[in-house]
C-alpha cells in the first residue's frame, strides 16, 4: 500500500492525484533560505532519520547539507513537470523530472538536497565533500541515493546524486551493501 515506506513509484506504478501521506512534517534541518517549511515537508518517520542524517553530517564532517525539496503534491508536480517539457521537450524532461503521480516527491519519502558549494541541483554535487559523505553514509539513516548513473537504463532517469530517498535502515543498508 501507499501507506508504506517501500511503495514503489514509477512512470509504471502512479500514486493517484488524491494521494497525500497521512502524518507529513517539517524537519528541523537547515535550508538554503527562510520560509521553505512548505516545500520540505516529509513523512514522519523520514523526516526524524534526515535529521539524524544532518546533524551526523555536522558532528562527523563539519558538513552543512539543506533540505530543498521534499513533499510535492500531484498538482506541483505537474506544473514541474509541464514546465520542464516546455524547455526541453518530452523525451528530454522525462529524463530528469517525473510526470505526475509517478514521482517519489509525492509519497513524502524523498528529499533534494544541497550544500553551500552546490546551491543548484545538479551533478556537480557529487564532487563536493557533502555530496561523498552522503553518498557513503546516507544508508546508516535508512536513505538511499535513488538514481544512479549506472542504473539509468533501468530507472529512466539521468544521474541524481542530490534525490535521497528514504526505505529505513534494514533496506537502505541492503540496497547500498549490493549497489
Amino acid at each position: 500500500s501507499t501507506e508504506g515506506i517501500l511503495f514503489l513509484v514509477n512512470r509504471g506504478q502512479k500514486v493517484t492525484k488524491r494521494y497525500v501521506p497521512p502524518d507529513l512534517v517539517v524537519p528541523r534541518v537547515d535550508t538554503r533560505k527562510q520560509g521553505m517549511d512548505e516545500r520540505i515537508m516529509l513523512r514522519q518517520e523520514a523526516a526524524l532519520a534526515l535529521e539524524n542524517l544532518f546533524q551526523a553530517a555536522k558532528s562527523e564532517g563539519n558538513h552543512v547539507l539543506y533540505a530543498a525539496s521534499g513533499y510535492r503534491s500531484f498538482g506541483s508536480q505537474q506544473v514541474l513537470f509541464d514546465a520542464k517539457v516546455k524547455e526541453r521537450g518530452k523525451d528530454r524532461a522525462q529524463r530528469t523530472v517525473a510526470p505526475p503521480g509517478a514521482s517519489e516527491h509525492q509519497l513524502g519519502l524523498a528529499m533534494d538536497v544541497q550544500c553551500p558549494a552546490q546551491l543548484n541541483l545538479n551533478q556537480d554535487f557529487a564532487q563536493t565533500d557533502e555530496g561523498k559523505w552522503l553518498a557513503a553514509n546516507a544508508h546508516r539513516f535508512g536513505f538511499v541515493i535513488r538514481y544512479q548513473a549506472e542504473w539509468r537504463d533501468v530507472t529512466g532517469y539521468t544521474y541524481e546524486p542530490w534525490h535521497i530517498r528514504y526505505l529505513g535502515i534494514a533496506h537502505a543498508s541492503a540496497l547500498y551493501r549490493l549497489n
